[in-house]
């Protein structure tokens, strides 16, 4: 499918949003009544129709044998039983007029406000917070920013790891790499919001304890250049390195490779496990996303992947699972694709794809509203918010002066998280505040659910 036909039909979608209540709208204002109206034969003088198609031919078949006498005497009757007609089918009473479509009292004002509307969301268009984050590695095929579920921050600037509370606004330093290590290529947040995992650019990944600042292990043996990509899976620690390779790594064992992905040629840069722990995405270099099944996994030999996606033409770095839908992937390529794809993971198909001009280097999805975000590249280095599944933009947000290589979400999913090659962290409040749940209705108890038994 080529950009010009995808986009196309993306923007045809958000022209027809709603088509249910547009097909109602065009019927209800038309001229044209397209409905038959089927006559009473009540309506109908069949008598004088039989006598017109039989009788009152036969004077004009045979001229001849009228006289005057009986031509006059015929024409006197005619005037006197109303029978100087030319049409032998009439209606004696007007037609019903048409039934509306729409009954007015359904178009009413007050119909309408009952049925409450749900407000606009304000998407600013200016980020909330702006942060110095000097020496980030300016580099697309890296992994310098992760929001901690103990809402915290870790961003890796040259060879030093800062944390970020975002309860306090305060700052603190991991670590610092040594030179001939360094830099840090990675970082990744373990789902207990305290241990966070750091990729080096020797080949090797270290296992922090972010509450007492210390090392805990090195995982080493696996890659053979930089690691770029991590991704955790409860106690499995997924890693993606230039070389290729992918591998789960089980942080509990001291032999921690316990299983291997074999299928990029080039620098895999995007790793991302499903909610379901299931499947896994990976992007890289070589413009391919491979799912990988662990119920499939070997710890013999190389897993063969689940679906080998080849449509994109430029690195796949940017992935991002839906939040409502398990298989669902979202993925989006670099400055020669330029597009965003959305896959069906069970089956390999891709469900639409959406040319949005600029280099996608991240995706995040809403967790609250069926919305999607993406950070770009040249050339104005955007966000865009995107609408789920109609592709219509919501919002462009822009400040970065440089392409948006990272983005990251806070816990709660409202404030998103955004570094540059401008040298700069940017806090947004893209995704707004949640709803407050609805209380769940009082179901009916069951009948004589207060007996323990019955005499």
């Amino acid at each position: 499918m080529d950009a010009g036909s995808v986009n196309s039909s993306s923007n045809m979608k958000g022209q027809s949003r709603f088509p249910l209540q547009e097909q109602l709208l065009q019927r209800r204002t038309s001229k044209e009544n397209l409905d038959r109206f089927i006559p009473n034969r009540s309506a109908m003088d069949l008598d004088y129709a039989h006598y017109m198609l039989t009788e009152g031919k036969k004077g004009k078949e045979n001229p001849a044998a009228n006289s005057p006498s009986r031509e006059a005497y015929r024409k006197q009757l005619a005037e006197t039983l109303n029978m100087n007609r030319t049409r032998i089918l009439a209606f004696k009473n007007k037609p019903p007029a048409p039934v509306e479509l729409i009954p007015q009292e359904h178009t009413s004002l007050s119909h309408l406000q009952a049925k409450p509307t749900k407000p606009r969301r304000h998407i600013p268009q200016t980020s909330e917070r702006t942060l110095d984050a000097p020496d980030l590695v300016d580099d697309f095929y890296l992994n310098l920013l992760d929001w901690g579920s103990s809402n915290v921050l870790a961003i890796a600037l040259g060879s030093t790891v800062y944390l970020w509370d975002a309860t306090d606004g305060s700052t603190s330093e991991l670590v610092t790499i040594d030179d001939e290590i360094g830099p840090v290529t990675s970082v990744s947040w373990a789902p207990d919001g305290r241990h966070i995992a750091i990729g080096l650019n020797n080949s090797e990944v270290q296992l922090w304890d972010s509450a007492s600042n210390r090392q805990l292990r090195t995982l080493r043996g696996g890659h053979r250049s930089r690691v770029g990509s991590l991704a955790w899976n409860n106690h499995i620690l997924t890693t993606g390195g230039m070389d290729g390779q992918i591998f789960n790594n089980d942080v509990r064992i001291r032999s921690h490779i316990v299983e291997t992905y074999r299928g990029h040629q080039q620098e895999v840069c995007g790793l991302k496990w499903s909610a379901s722990g299931q499947q896994l995405a990976s992007g890289g270099n070589d413009n391919l996303v491979h799912i990988w099944d662990r119920s499939v996994a070997s710890s013999n030999s190389a897993t063969q992947w689940l679906h080998r996606l080849e449509d994109h033409t430029s690195a796949v770095k940017a992935l991002a699972w839906c939040p409502f839908q398990g298989n669902l992937l979202a993925t989006g390529g670099g400055g020669g694709d330029r597009c965003i794809k959305f896959w069906n993971t069970h089956t390999g198909a891709c469900l639409n794809s959406v040319d949005t001009g600029s280099q996608v280097c991240s995706l995040l999805w809403n967790k609250n509203e069926r919305e999607l975000l993406s950070s770009h590249g040249f050339t104005q280095n955007q966000l865009t918010l995107w609408k789920y599944p109609s592709m219509v933009k919501m919002g462009e947000l822009t400040g970065h002066t440089s392409r948006v290589l990272f983005m990251t979400q806070s816990p709660d999913g409202c404030t998103v998280a955004t570094a540059a090659g401008d040298e700069t962290l940017r806090f947004w409040n893209v995704f707004g505040v949640p709803e407050v749940a609805k209380a769940a209705p009082k179901s009916n108890p069951e009948p004589f659910s207060h007996l323990t038994r019955i005499r």
